[in-house]
């Protein structure tokens, strides 16, 4: 291409709402299925256990599913629960015309732990669980182990035509009462616009892999909307206060009002109904969802309404408002607290697990232990007062946050004022910073391990994967006194859809009651991933290993320069561009597997792995090639400048190009997701500014927080990374013809004006297919730039 045209052009685009028109694209080709295969050699397959008790019949009661009206559950579901028909429906989605093949068993729990089973009788598959998610983890235990067959995000690899035996009994029992999975933030830097079809597919996987304990926080707004209307708040009052709907995460947690609003009731009416099909469906399969309860969150003519009340504004930064929050020593908070719950269990039962971080991100007004104490124990009567048998779950993230203030007599006067039966704590970012082995396993509560490693669903191969196949074993074996009442693992990523390698490692902790060998692990992970044994692809794994997923203590992964606000440093705001391995080291994977690809490049798991680690290549690459127009730069060097800086340019260029051959990295499709959440045209347009928003400013042009969400996705590099640097390009080059001083400031004006008009453009339709083929693109990537990147 013509890159010095393509500044030209780019720069144009810039002075005008939206960057470029539509780009065709065309619809990717299915996948053959996957051949049959032998088990899985040298898998950790149990053999039959002497002492184990043969599978009673299905009892033919179903599970109580607890939809409005319907009577509170206790906090695990009853050991002879099993919902037939949601089974057979699961299989279904699950097997396709393979369903048949396997038949369902219940078995009791082992020590009230969840089990599972998996045999063969004579030509059935039996799969035997306590629950649906046993029976389902039994499924996924076959597919892996004897299919070759793994499903993660976005893949779900067809069976074999022949399914192989089960040669010898399997059972296994997992070491863990809870399995804890999602963050506040997911709901929005992924979930926002999920319709029901796609949360089926995630229930589905959550079941595959033994998740019984899901935050569920779809269709809240609902709830709040009931109990403040109920209260004599206005229409207008309420729109003053509810945010848009990818904003609801830290509406929920109380940090900001309004932003991204206002809120149509259309969305209000149909993610309550979405919310009622999640937990009947999240229920029927033996999960305990975590729904949410009164934290203190007013709106902000509270206090004119309620002018004894005791509101205080508290701020939480990068721009936003004041929020208001109702102290809980004031009478109205319990009877709120009490009300929320109430409302909420009418709409949607309950489990008895309820979510609640009174001071998310925020300090208390005071450190004094007397006053968190009272705190503490009147946010849990709020909950107590409308369900005597609710469980406060509390994530520990304050704890590590704002680590200053909470020291052990702050932690512990908040954490005792409750019953230690009544209170669960999520040490929310175990793999790199715990917090239980700093207080005392949290003063005898029952707590989770949890690995957070995503942050603003960022793009990075990263992760820290030695950690996760050893540190919730180590934590709560016997051998570490120290880790109390730890009563399970989970996941609390800010976003999910990235690196399916290291959530898969993380929740095959599940059923397992010893440390995890990784060797051994990746070798299984690179043939169950592309239902083949590969020589290159099992040894790019190991290289993996020890290059992305050999990770720091940086809050998420690095990301790219690109993705940055244009600038001359390394360091950009807001985006880190350090790496904790050689670039050269990646390199080596890459090369493994575009060999691989002459075997495995039809596998549409290696396709999105292939993409993925060309774009970590590429994404990578950009910071030297930066560095490079830098000292052209300062050196007056135009020529020099020219050429690195039309490098960068290409450079970008070809990561668009290569993203676009997979669906996962579209932009169109977040955007066109957004916009079919609207009943009509001008809900069509707030959803699309809310998608825009988050992934690139997060707030206004001023806000702190722009780039928290970056995101590497075709059409966003196109249309709104490529373009901001362009400008900035074409004004250096002036800067360097007349030897003028660069005025940095004036630049990010500019550029921030730009910036805001993208956000509030809607005269773009991004491509929401694929095009191109991925193996393709990326061998052409790898002749053009091998020579640059390997040194």
């Amino acid at each position: 291409m013509n890159v010095r045209r393509c500044i030209v052009g780019a720069v144009l685009a810039l002075s005008s709402a939206a960057a470029a028109g539509p780009m065709a694209r065309a619809a990717a080709s299915p996948l053959p299925g996957a051949s049959a295969a032998s088990p899985l050699p040298g898998a950790s397959a149990a053999s039959p256990l002497p002492g184990a008790s043969a599978a009673s019949p299905l009892p033919g009661a179903s599970a109580a599913s607890l939809l409005p009206g319907a009577s509170a559950a206790p906090l695990l579901r009853p050991a002879s629960s099993l919902d037939l028909s949601e089974l057979r429906a699961f299989l279904q989605r699950i097997a396709g015309d393979k369903a048949s093949s396997f038949e369902v068993a219940w078995i009791p729990p082992e020590h009230g732990k969840d089990v599972f089973e998996l045999e063969q009788r004579r030509s059935k598959i039996i799969l035997k669980g306590n629950n649906g998610l046993s029976v389902a983890s039994a499924l996924q235990y076959y597919l892996r182990n004897y299919c070759h067959c793994l499903i993660t995000w976005g893949e779900h690899p067809a069976l074999p035509s022949v399914l192989p035996p089960v040669s010898q009994r399997v059972h296994r029992v997992t070491p863990y009462t809870y399995r804890y999975y999602l963050n506040y933030c997911t709901f929005n830097y992924s979930m926002a616009w999920w319709d029901w079809n796609r949360w089926q597919q995630e229930i589905d996987w959550m079941a595959l892999n033994g998740i019984n304990m899901p935050l569920a926080l779809t269709g809240e707004e609902a709830i709040w909307d009931e109990v403040y209307t109920d209260m004599g708040f206005t229409r207008e009052e309420l729109d003053r206060f509810f945010c848009g709907p990818a904003y609801f995460s830290w509406f929920w947690m109380g940090n900001i009002d309004a932003w991204g609003g206002p809120l149509p009731a259309h969305w209000m009416v149909t993610h309550k109904a979405l919310q009622q099909k999640i937990l009947q469906a999240e229920r029927s399969m033996g999960m305990t969802p975590v729904l949410p309860a009164f934290t203190g969150h007013v709106p902000p003519s509270f206090a004119s309404r309620f002018p004894g009340a005791k509101v205080k504004k508290t701020n939480w930064g990068a721009g936003f408002d004041d929020v208001c929050i109702l102290d809980p020593s004031d009478p109205l908070f319990e009877s709120i607290g009490r009300k929320f719950i109430e409302t909420q269990t009418r709409a949607y039962g309950t489990d008895h697990l309820y979510s609640a971080d009174s001071f998310n991100e925020n300090v208390p007004p005071t450190n004094d232990s007397a006053y968190l104490s009272a705190m503490s124990k009147k946010v849990y009567a709020s909950m107590a007062g409308a369900d005597p048998a609710a469980v406060w779950v509390m994530q520990g993230w304050m704890f590590h946050y704002n680590a200053s203030f909470w020291g052990q007599p702050q932690i512990q006067a908040l954490l005792r004022a409750v019953p230690d039966d009544q209170m669960i704590l999520l040490d929310l970012y175990s793999e790199s910073h715990p917090v239980w082995n700093r207080t005392d396993a949290y003063y005898g509560k029952p707590w989770i391990w949890n690995m957070l490693h995503n942050f603003g669903g960022n793009i990075s191969l990263w992760g820290r994967m030695s950690a996760v196949a050893g540190g919730p074993h180590a934590a709560g074996s016997g051998a570490s006194a120290a880790s109390g009442k730890m009563a399970g693992i989970g996941l609390t990523m800010e976003g999910i859809e990235q690196n399916p390698a290291l959530y898969q490692l993380m929740l095959d902790n599940v059923w397992t009651d010893s440390a995890i060998d990784l060797h051994a692990w990746l070798d299984a992970y690179a043939l169950q991933r592309y239902g083949q044994y590969n020589e290159q692809a099992r040894r790019a794994w190991h290289l993996l290993d020890s290059t992305v997923y050999d990770g720091g203590l940086g809050e998420g992964g690095p990301e790219s320069i690109i993705v940055a606000r244009p600038t001359t440093d390394v360091w950009a705001d807001r985006v880190r561009t350090k790496l904790d391995y050689k670039p050269r080291d990646l390199v080596r994977a890459w090369s493994m597997l575009v060999a691989a690809s002459d075997s495995l490049g039809a596998n549409d798991a290696f396709q999105y792995d292939l993409v993925d680690v060309t774009r970590q290549v590429l994404a990578n690459y950009a910071t030297p090639l930066q560095q490079k127009w830098v000292l052209a730069y300062l050196q007056h060097d135009l020529s020099a400048f020219d050429r690195y800086s039309d490098a960068f340019i290409a450079l970008m260029s070809d990561m668009d190009s290569l993203l676009s051959t997979r669906k996962e990295f579209l932009l169109g499709r977040w955007i066109g997701d957004a916009r079919r959440c609207g009943a009509d045209t001008a809900e069509a347009n707030l959803y699309e500014k809310n998608a825009r928003d988050l992934i690139t400013l997060w707030g206004d042009k001023e806000s702190g927080l722009h780039e928290y969400s970056c995101r590497q996705w075709s059409g966003l590099i196109w249309s709104f990374y490529l373009p901001r640097w362009a400008w900035y390009f074409a004004d250096v080059r002036g800067k360097i013809i007349t030897g003028a001083r660069m005025e940095t400031d004036d630049v990010d004006r500019r550029i921030r004006d730009w910036e805001w008009n993208w956000v509030n453009a809607h005269d773009i339709t991004y491509p929401e297919k694929p095009s191109g083929d991925p193996v393709a693109v990326v061998k052409a990537l790898y002749k053009k730039y091998v020579p640059l990147v390997d040194q």
